[in-house]
């Protein structure tokens, strides 16, 4: 696979992932495009939030149903299930964060990648 086509299919693997985060509103979707900076663990971070712990584990559940549909990726890790407070789901070049409100406000990851890209996703009203 070239440089090009990776590229691609990362880009294609990150809009499976919003549209999946949009099917369940999912709050304040952004993405992260981490994977230029010096020891980036992966090319994307996409963070979006829920007001109960119900809409955390549906959205989860949604992103990992919808990526393995159409790209036939499974999650390789994920965490933060058993409580639902903030779910992590790691596809080795996007990782996605499911928080509850309060705690993303908390943990306010977007300002430790301060220098990263970051890219606002409308919010849907279907």
């Amino acid at each position: 696979m070239t440089k090009k086509q990776q590229k691609t299919s990362i880009e294609q693997l990150l809009a499976t992932i919003v549209d999946a985060i949009q099917d369940k509103k999912g709050s304040n979707i952004v993405s992260i495009e981490i994977g230029k900076l010096p020891n980036a663990v992966c090319e994307y971070f996409v963070i979006c939030h829920a007001n109960s712990t119900t809409q955390v584990s549906a959205i989860a559940d949604n992103v990992e149903d919808k990526v393995l549909e159409n790209h036939h990726e499974k999650v390789w890790q994920k965490a933060g299930h058993d409580n639902s407070i903030w779910v992590v789901l790691d596809f080795v070049d996007i990782v996605v964060h499911v928080f509850q409100k309060e705690w993303r406000e908390f943990y306010r990851l977007e300002e430790l990648w301060a220098d990263a890209q970051i890219k606002n996703y409308e919010e849907t009203n279907a």
